[in-house]
């Protein structure tokens, strides 16, 4: 029993060691930072090894390298944009989209996003449709097919897909395909074996050095990508899996954007998709041609832009809040998640004290309890502010959409929330086109027409117990 203060005063030395590293050298978010300290504090012993596993920094921040950037010709070609741009000598297609040329400028700075305008744009809400042109898609490929998904399901839907895989593989198309070993975890061996069988090359994002033990909770490749011969892109919220076509009893209806791409913006999904490649494999993909083939195939403009903690600029959050500061009439967001960190909570409140007509919808159940119910504390400050919020009732929505005034739009992989703008590797379009932003406001109308608006006074009829779960899970919200 004599050991037993020496073991206490060991954790706590221990934990005071750890909590100075996390303020001092760490350099994390204040909130992220205090959000760590509690946990430590509460559940000393506990909460070290929730650190490790969850708030570990990534140890390699230069994953992808400008140098493979330039060797993909992306330096060139931003560094023209930007001087055409600076210049003012830069051309529009369409006039009305000019005023949004700070949007583009600041995701050609920070992210090296080339703006195209000269794209063909399809959407999809529903899984079925989705998945029946990927395979369509797939099925045509010549010479090669890139895949990324952040989740893969051995199912119905994933053997699908792999089918087709293993029979374009055995005719003589390159293919290559990423998941994220975390998010695709319940993936058997056996399934990547009998694609890999067939010639294809297959890799896992973050693999852990013990096969099954991967403690790499967060850092996770959140992308969903799709590259058919260069020319066909596909880019948005559905994975690969039975749930996502809305067959399975837990969700229910699946409702998730995604969209189709022909024309110049499927270049930079390529290159996307190589520095992800080139990350994961050591069978690096070097330029060729063949890879950048995309053709011009309409009018619609496009950027790919992407975040992760490889970098410092939290890029697709930047341009969520541009968007939103640019808003004259309207903002409309469809998010799973809804944990806004300030700086986009001030956005979105000073728009709708502004008298823009500031909407957001939410699902009306949970895929992941505490983000769920943060979800629910965040809104209730948007409520105050006087925007609209709707809980969509037509099954799970997992879309993650925002337009603004009709005229432009971003649809992609991150949700609003710390995970996505800081922890995971996401990828986004932003649309600037009248046309198509208007099909993503028509989508918007007709999933409320399928949900319950949130009023004031409904939300402050909340139980006790779900307003306790509340402010704990928002208490924890910048580690979720």
């Amino acid at each position: 029993m004599e050991i037993l203060p020496y073991i206490l005063v060991f954790f706590i030395v221990f934990n005071i060691t750890l909590g100075i590293s996390i303020i001092f050298l760490e350099r994390k978010d204040a909130s992220a930072t205090w959000a760590w300290l509690m946990v430590l504090l509460f559940i000393p012993i506990a909460g070290f090894f929730l650190y490790l596993i969850f708030g570990k920094p990534i140890s390699n921040r230069r994953i992808f390298t400008w140098d493979t950037k330039s060797r993909l010709g992306v330096k060139k070609a931003v560094q023209s944009q930007l001087r055409a741009l600076e210049e003012g000598s830069f051309t529009f297609k369409h006039q009305e989209i000019a005023e949004y040329e700070d949007l583009f400028y600041l995701h050609l700075r920070s992210d090296d996003a080339i703006y195209t305008q000269d794209n063909q744009v399809e959407i999809f809400t529903d899984g079925e449709e989705k998945f029946d042109a990927l395979i369509r898609d797939l099925e045509n490929a010549t010479d090669h097919i890139h895949l990324l998904y952040y989740i893969i399901r051995d199912d119905e839907l994933g053997k699908r897909i792999a089918n087709v895989l293993i029979k374009k593989a055995s005719e003589g198309v390159e293919v290559r395909l990423i998941y994220d070993d975390m998010g695709s975890r319940g993936l058997k061996r056996k399934y990547i074996r009998s694609i890999r069988n067939s010639g294809a090359l297959v890799e896992a994002f973050f693999p852990p050095k013990i096969p099954k033990i991967n403690f790499k909770i967060n850092y996770r490749n959140h992308r969903k990508l799709a590259i058919i011969d260069g020319q066909i892109g596909y880019i948005g919220g559905f994975n690969i899996g039975d749930e996502y076509l809305g067959v399975t009893k837990k969700f229910g209806y699946w409702r998730d954007t995604h969209l189709r791409i022909d024309g110049d913006a499927v270049r930079n999904m390529q290159t996307r998709f190589i520095l992800d490649w080139n990350q994961a494999s050591r069978d690096h993909i070097v330029y060729e041609d063949r890879y950048y083939n995309a053709l011009p195939k309409g009018d619609v403009g496009v950027q790919i832009v992407s975040s992760g903690p490889d970098s410092d600029w939290e890029q697709i959050k930047h341009g969520y809040i541009k968007m939103i500061m640019s808003a004259k009439e309207f903002v409309y967001i469809q998010t799973p998640y809804f944990i806004p960190d300030e700086s986009l909570r001030d956005a979105l409140r000073i728009a709708t004290l502004s008298g823009v007509d500031v909407k957001i919808m939410i699902p009306n159940k949970p895929d992941h309890p505490f983000v769920y119910w943060a979800t629910l504390s965040y809104i209730g400050d948007l409520l105050e502010a006087g925007a609209d919020v709707y809980v969509y009732q037509g099954g799970f929505l997992h879309a993650k959409t925002i337009v603004v005034d009709g005229k432009i739009a971003s649809v992609g992989t991150a949700n609003i929330d710390v995970r996505s703008f800081r922890l995971n590797f996401e990828v986004n379009a932003f649309l600037y086109d009248k046309e198509i932003t208007q099909r993503l406001v028509d989508a918007f109308i007709l999933d409320a027409s399928q949900s319950t608006q949130m009023t004031k006074k409904l939300y402050e009829k909340r139980s006790l117990g779900i307003r306790f779960k509340e402010s704990i899970s928002r208490l924890i919200s910048p580690v979720l």
